[in-house]
């Protein structure tokens, strides 16, 4: 599952906000907020839509490699 670290991470390289991420996962922006302060105990489908609105808007989701999970823009070829 994708940390709230990746969260933040991601929404930052594409300059989008907590309410442009919140309305495209489907979820509430205070939600959202507290799922990348670490606040909040998501549901492993609240995740799955957060990582789904990222990834659509071009992101992709590094898995823990020995240096800790990431993310990065997906090439854009």
């Amino acid at each position: 599952m994708i940390t709230p670290q990746q969260i933040r991470g991601a929404r930052a390289m594409l300059g989008m906000t907590q309410a442009e991420l919140a309305q495209k996962a489907g979820i509430s922006t205070t939600g959202l907020n507290n799922i990348e302060k670490g606040n909040a105990d998501p549901k492993a489908s609240t995740l799955r839509s957060i990582e789904s609105a990222l990834e659509s808007a071009g992101v992709e989701f590094i898995a823990e490699n020995g240096g800790g999970p990431g993310v990065r823009l997906r090439d854009r070829q």
